[in-house]
């Protein structure tokens, strides 16, 4: 009994024993561990030469022939790993006036002169400035020997860039999603003037009263290197429609709101707007538009809204607006008949020449310096059937301006208003946006509803894009293009804005280019020049024929003829069509008599001739 119990106890023992872990850690002081090795670079040393003994050959026999099996299959091994995400922030620094000894005033000059000479008499400062002044003096003396900037083949790299056959490619480089649980469509871009590092993008939802309560007014600037945090966020009072940098102070902008009112934001000062419109003085609705004016301070804008309004602001001064104009097209000023303003566009080159674009489908030409508001609006140009949200003039041909609305994206002349001189196709989807590129005066960009981004080169084809790139499965609302024409935005309905780099053909301006798009667009502004006049020419003859009509009309409606009289000019139109037709087959049957009296009389003289007469005169042929 007490040996099985013993036995029990045992199993139990190594059961137990075998189910803990036993840990034992070892310690070692670091003087036991010996001298610390230390390696070192040297040559390579020969210890042993084992030479090659003949002798030992007759002991192995060769095998002819020999069988040898070789795996060349590759031994693979898979690993993976979970990297953790890095967030970056960026941080500025304010850099001020330092160095001076801190009983010393540096607003005081005599102080600081007087603090300055005796730091230059110093020996050690002048040591110092010898040895800098050496190596200083050795970087100019490189920098002018050899510009390391310099391009050495540059007209060969065009020459290749354009006789390449590169297919046109577009490749995404940055996504940028609105930070907020509740999705609002990015509705405007803007790229920053100096450097083009930084990307402006307004949020907003222009569905109407479909917009939840808990829904952020924000909009933000974001670093194009740093997707995962805006670099600023901007906090109006109503959602940002669009947004607009000032192309001489790149640290202020000016956005339009959903509630129509102006505001703009100085970003050194902060988040919040530096000032901002009074509602009654604002826009009745949303404003789509917001340009900066070219002028000496600076400081000038003007907005367009759908409550038909242009309106002239100084930031300086935003309590009301100092210049407005309705968009009546019966120049009468009444605001009920005005059309919806949806897309502006100026050029600084034409100062006093500005477009606006509308909810009807008509683009309206404007003259900001005319004597009466009536003057204002110069002409008008229709061919499209919905909101025109895009509109903007070649940079190298300010005649020829892009519209894109409904279906379609068209170019226009000025000197053309009844139709445009060149159009796409029309699509499947509805075209949102679009834009010239600025470096090539043939490539422009839209974007459609199906989130699909189109690229138009008219001079390599007109019917179809020249490249089409699928962005995203939601709608594509917003685009634009870098300075440099290589890089462009496209904003999503979702908030999504994509940054994508297109291949350099795109963005590179090819050999005599704008020589073939000018004679382009003068052919094809000549080509409807001709057809306008030829539709005109046929519009007046319809028109008298009309009138001529009614004239007949009301002659029939003033008197109408009796029986008789009706009878009688019968009568009278039947036997003058009668006369008509008889004296027409009398001269019909003396011109045949004529003829045939022709052709006897020249086969008598030839029958004559034959037998040795010579000739006869008329009388003696007859008799």
């Amino acid at each position: 009994m007490t040996s099985l119990i013993e036995g029990i106890w045992h199993i139990l023992f190594y059961v137990c024993m075998s189910k803990m872990e036993i840990v034992y850690v070892y310690t070692k002081k670091r003087s036991e561990f010996g001298r610390q090795c230390n390696f070192s670079d040297r040559p390579a040393e020969l210890h042993v030469d084992i030479l090659p003994d003949i002798s030992l050959a007759a002991n192995f026999t060769v095998r002819d022939p020999c069988n040898v099996t070789v795996q060349c299959a590759e031994e693979m091994s898979e690993h993976e790993v979970n990297t953790e995400r890095f967030e970056s922030e960026s941080r500025g620094i304010n850099h001020v006036e330092g160095g001076w000894p801190k009983d010393l005033n540096p607003e005081d000059m005599e102080v600081t002169i007087r603090y300055r000479k005796k730091v230059e008499k110093d020996e050690h400062y002048q040591n110092t400035i010898m040895q800098i002044a050496g190596l200083m003096e050795h970087c100019c003396k490189q920098n002018n020997a050899t510009d390391i900037y310099q391009e050495f083949f540059e007209e060969e790299d065009d020459e290749v860039v354009e006789e390449s056959e590169e297919q046109p490619s577009a490749k995404t480089i940055n996504v940028f999603r609105d930070p907020n649980e509740v999705k609002r469509t990015a509705t405007s871009l803007c790229w920053h003037p100096d450097g083009n590092h930084k990307l402006a993008v307004a949020y907003s939802s222009l569905e109407f009263q479909r917009a939840p309560n808990d829904m952020s007014f924000d909009s933000y600037i974001w670093d194009i290197e740093n997707p995962n945090k805006p670099e600023m966020t901007l906090k109006p009072v109503s959602p940002l429609v669009c947004l607009e940098y000032n192309p001489k102070d790149s640290h202020i902008l000016v956005g339009g709101s959903y509630n129509g009112q102006i505001a703009y934001w100085d970003t050194r000062k902060g988040s919040q707007p530096a000032e901002m419109s009074t509602i009654e003085h604002s826009h009745r609705d949303p404003v789509y538009k917001v340009i900066w004016l070219q002028s000496k301070t600076g400081t000038d804008i003007f907005s367009a809204s759908t409550d038909g309004q242009v309106l002239w602001w100084d930031i300086r001064k935003m309590s009301e607006p100092f210049e407005r104009l309705v968009l009546d097209p019966s120049k009468k000023g009444n605001l009920d008949n005005a059309l919806g303003a949806v897309s502006l566009e100026f050029e600084t080159t034409m100062p006093t020449k500005f477009m606006v674009g509308t909810e009807q489908g008509l683009v309206v030409s404007c003259n900001r310096k005319a004597k009466t508001p009536a003057e204002k609006i110069v002409c008008t140009y229709s061919g499209h059937h919905g909101p025109i949200y895009a509109l903007q003039r070649n940079p190298f041909f300010p005649k020829n301006f892009l519209t894109v609305a409904d279906w379609t994206a068209r170019i226009w002349s000025e000197d053309i208003k009844e139709s445009s001189i060149m159009w796409t196709k029309y699509h499947m989807a509805h075209l949102l946006d679009g834009c010239w590129s600025p470096v090539r005066p043939s490539v422009f960009f839209t974007v459609k509803m199906d989130g699909t981004l189109d690229v138009w080169d008219i001079l390599f084809k007109q019917n179809d894009p020249t490249l089409s790139l699928k962005v995203c499965d939601e709608a594509l609302c917003s685009i634009r293009v870098q300075d440099n024409g290589r890089f462009l935005g496209c904003g999503s309905q979702l908030g999504t804005t994509t940054l994508l780099e297109v291949s350099a053909g795109l963005c590179t301006l090819q050999k005599n280019e704008k020589a073939m798009v000018s004679e382009m667009f003068e052919r094809e502004t000549k080509r409807e020049k001709i057809l306008e006049a030829r539709h005109r020419e046929m519009r007046l003859k319809e028109r008298s024929r009309s009138e001529q009509s009614r004239e007949d009309e009301g002659k029939e409606a003033d008197g109408e003829e009796s029986t008789e009289e009706l009878v009688a000019r019968a009568e009278r139109e039947f036997f003058d069509i009668m006369e008509a037709e008889k004296k027409k087959e009398w001269n019909e049957e003396r011109q045949r008599e004529k003829e045939k009296g022709v052709c006897e009389e020249k086969d008598f003289q030839e029958e004559h001739e034959t037998n040795g007469v010579s000739s006869f005169t008329r009388r003696e042929i007859s008799l």
